[in-house]
């Protein structure tokens, strides 16, 4: 059994994280609209390396395949690795969460228990992520996602490779701001109406792999409350897709008005319950 429990390691982000808050408090203040900073080397080498091997390969998790998006997710974490698991509850713990409401200086962060749509992402050959901005709240419609931890643990990743975090200041019609998904490095990023941002298509044969984490806040970023789904959007080179993925965003917005919970469950959120049951014999209750 691995020596990296959640505490453990939530420790040592809270002590790389305070050893650079200065830092990063001063990144994302000065990087808005899409305010943002990122730390490197935020575990021990060989602690981040052991995280990259317990990923699952693709087949062992759900390919998300369309327009607007290429790549192998999982949230259900009771089937892979337990050092997943903790790793991903570590960017949890509340001085975790604390820091980073220092950092950023938003209010009433809570970090997700259910992974609603976070968790653990791989990127082979070929994938890709869409400009987009993120849908605005929780599975239940209560709180607003405000915050996008990413903590990237591929060895020897190069910008190179493709597969690197975009965002897109001027929408996504203007320029994007490159950030490499470079090894052990964690990026903190906003979420809100106008933080578009994508992942380039990755053209190397190793796995791009990620582990995400949202926070959310029952206050929105600024004053004003705001409403969204997950809207994506072609690149500027796209036209034809573009057309279609904004006729994708009206359509699925008019659903959201008159059925605000929608039509059919997102599954991709961490149920411990849902697993025991598929696995529980028929006669026992």
């Amino acid at each position: 059994m691995s020596a990296l429990t959640r505490e453990v390691i939530a420790r040592q982000i809270q002590i790389r994280l305070e050893s650079a808050v200065a830092d990063l408090v001063g990144q994302w203040k000065a990087s808005g609209p899409i305010n943002h900073c990122i730390i490197d080397n935020l575990l021990p080498q060989d602690w981040a390396e052991e995280i990259r091997k317990a990923f699952p390969t693709g087949n062992q998790m759900v390919l998300k395949r369309s327009l607007r998006e290429l790549k192998y997710v999982a949230a259900q974490m009771d089937k892979y690795d337990p050092v997943l698991e903790e790793t991903i509850y570590a960017f949890q713990a509340p001085a975790i969460v604390k820091l980073v409401q220092h950092i950023t200086g938003l209010r009433a962060l809570e970090p997700d228990e259910m992974l609603y749509a976070g968790g653990i992402s791989v990127m082979g050959p070929g994938h890709f992520l869409n400009p987009h901005v993120d849908n605005s709240h929780d599975k239940f419609r209560r709180r607003y996602r405000v915050l996008n931890l990413l903590f990237y643990v591929s060895p020897n990743w190069s910008e190179s490779n493709g597969g690197n975090l975009e965002l897109w200041p001027d929408g996504p019609e203007g320029n994007p701001l490159l950030i490499e998904s470079r090894f052990n490095r964690l990026v903190i990023m906003v979420t809100h109406q106008g933080s578009w941002h994508s992942v380039s298509r990755s053209v190397s044969t190793e796995n791009r792999c990620c582990v995400s984490n949202y926070y959310f806040s029952g206050e929105p970023v600024g004053t004003s409350a705001y409403f969204h789904v997950t809207s994506f959007r072609g690149r500027p080179e796209e036209p034809v897709r573009d057309l279609l993925l904004k006729a994708d965003i009206w359509l699925r917005m008019a659903v959201r008005k008159f059925f605000p919970k929608g039509i059919k469950e997102n599954p991709h959120y961490y149920d411990a319950e849902r697993e025991k049951q598929r696995e529980r014999p028929r006669d026992q209750p």
